[in-house]
């Protein structure tokens, strides 16, 4: 019996492993080979044997140093990944409260209507964006606007020179925040509805308000669930560029300021001069960053922890 189960465990944790070297370790490799490769326009055959060493990584710095646009993609995914994070776990966490303490049927619908973003198909969601801020009468916001006369002539949020970078910056954290609120809010919910519902009923009793429960039950109890949220949204959001990418390439957003450092990696390999080792170089530098904000996350929210085996028998 003993046997089996170990030879069940072993199988389970050999097929995740399997997938994990798959579709991840494998690409990883093949990712940090190119960024040693003067690999350009997907010429495999010429490039991928000859080595250049670090001169990819050199020429990296080097646009840091003295290229203000590779400076600018560093600002705006230093201010894109925190300002949406606040909004994806803040939000999703106040939504999943509200949608707690509320009939459980109006808790549906209202769950549904915010998942909506994220089951819409990215193009068709970054298209409804395109008409809401198209900067003529066209769009929606500056038809609002004008009507309620709190603008004379069309905006131009996104790409308007005196509104930068804010303007730009506003744009993606909106789009991108309204699709990651629902994923929290789903998880959060979940982990309130677990708790059991003795002890919020006992609470009332003893004469606590919604936000002493709030404070002293539903937080508590579901620290692992917040940890899981923060690290997975922000490891999500360093590598996330699909919307921001239709925004940029349909003029609503302007791409100076608009384009977090994933966004700079798909560019550098698919558009322009498509150098495959100075994105390769970027996509390894987003690696490592990633792997150290995810590891400095789950250190500080306490991981550790939370993981420790219980106390007693069991």
């Amino acid at each position: 019996m003993m046997l089996r189960r170990r030879g069940s465990i072993a199988f389970f944790l050999s097929l995740s492993l399997f997938i994990v070297v798959l579709f991840y370790v494998i690409p990883l490799v093949l990712t940090v080979y190119v960024s040693f490769t003067p690999m350009k326009n997907w010429n495999v055959p010429r490039y991928i044997g000859e080595f250049i060493s670090i001169k990819n990584y050199q020429r990296l710095i080097h646009l840091l140093k003295f290229d203000p646009d590779t400076r600018n993609v560093v600002i705006t995914t230093i201010v894109f990944v925190l300002f949406t994070l606040t909004i994806n776990v803040l939000g999703g966490l106040a939504l999943a409260l509200a949608t707690y303490f509320i009939d459980e049927k109006l808790s549906a619908t209202y769950q549904v209507l915010w998942l909506l973003p994220r089951m819409t198909p990215v193009a068709v969601y970054s298209l409804l964006w395109y008409y809401f801020l198209h900067p003529t009468t066209l769009g929606i916001l500056n038809s609002i606007l004008m009507a309620l006369h709190i603008i004379k002539s069309p905006i131009d949020l996104g790409m308007d020179p005196a509104l930068m970078p804010w303007g730009a910056w506003s744009v993606i954290v909106f789009v991108n925040g309204l699709v990651g609120v629902s994923y929290g809010m789903i998880i959060l919910y979940s982990a309130f509805k677990s708790i059991p519902r003795e002890l919020i009923i006992a609470s009332r009793v003893d004469g606590a308000t919604t936000w002493h429960i709030i404070r002293k039950i539903l937080i508590p109890l579901s620290k692992w669930h917040i940890t899981f949220v923060t690290v997975w949204q922000l490891l999500s959001l360093l590598t996330s560029y699909a919307h921001t990418f239709l925004l940029v390439e349909w003029r609503i957003v302007d791409s100076s300021w608009g384009q977090p450092w994933a966004l700079y990696v798909f560019n550098t390999a698919f558009v322009g001069a498509k150098d495959q080792g100075l994105a390769a170089a970027a996509a390894v530098i987003l690696s490592i960053i990633g792997i150290l904000l995810g590891v400095l996350a789950l250190k500080v929210l306490g991981y550790e922890r939370m993981m420790t085996e219980p106390k007693g028998d069991i």
